[in-house]
């Protein structure tokens, strides 16, 4: 047995039937989850592709500050 870590829903897997890196989908909310552990079978949530893309991303913001402070410093360097 064990649970959906998106709803808490109990999920009935059977730890000698999955294997590590298995995708599986909860019942309950259908959210993707990788078996991470079989003894006892630990389940995590498969984060979205998309997320994973904008994780890798910067702000425009964030960049023009960093592109300023780089400016400022090698003023001061002078």
């Amino acid at each position: 047995m064990a649970r959906c870590p998106d709803c808490e829903a109990e999920i009935e897997l059977d730890e000698d039937e999955v294997e590590e890196g298995e995708i599986l989908s909860c019942p309950e909310c259908e959210v993707e989850l990788e078996v991470v552990q079989t003894h006892p079978v630990q389940l995590n949530i498969v984060p979205d592709e998309d997320e994973e893309e904008d994780e890798g991303l910067f702000d425009e913001d964030e960049i023009e500050e960093d592109d300023e402070e780089d400016e400022d410093e090698e003023e001061e360097d002078e």
